[in-house]
């Protein structure tokens, strides 16, 4: 398998699990070696007091994107730590886009930055997460070959 295609297949096995992404209408657009493309519509009930974005949800979609992106290698992968810097409001019935890119990888960390973007191509926030390997892989010995 080449390692798109075990990035691709990486994906799908831990997309069909996915719940709360999927429940927030997320979609995933693009996966690579170490990225991941994610979108998301602001939907009404996703706004706060100010009528913006909660910024919960602007930080799941990051994280998500990131999720995907460091579990592109068939190991599973979770975060270790992350953080987000929000640069402006996003509204009901914007598309957000988080694009997720592998700064570094060795061992058992990783560093994933996330720009996450409207539809006009506004940054909204900027996400740095941590990654950390556990035990397991998502696909099976013989079909990860």
């Amino acid at each position: 398998m080449t390692p798109q295609e075990l990035a691709i297949a990486s994906s799908q096995a831990m997309w069909a699990g996915d719940s709360a992404s999927q429940h927030l209408g997320m979609r995933l657009s693009d996966v690579a070696p170490g990225r991941a493309v994610m979108t998301m519509q602001v939907r009404p009930e996703m706004t706060n007091g100010h009528k913006t974005c909660h910024g919960g949800y602007i930080f799941t979609l990051a994280d998500s994107a990131f999720a995907f992106a460091c579990n592109t290698y068939n190991q599973r992968t979770v975060a270790q730590m992350a953080s987000v810097s929000f640069l402006a409001p996003a509204f009901a019935g914007d598309i957000l886009t988080a694009t997720a890119r592998e700064q570094w990888r060795q061992g058992r960390g990783g560093i994933y930055d996330v720009r996450v973007a409207n539809q006009s191509g506004e940054i909204i926030a900027e996400f740095r997460g941590h990654s950390r390997t556990v035990k397991g892989t998502h696909l099976p010995p013989a079909q990860s070959e």
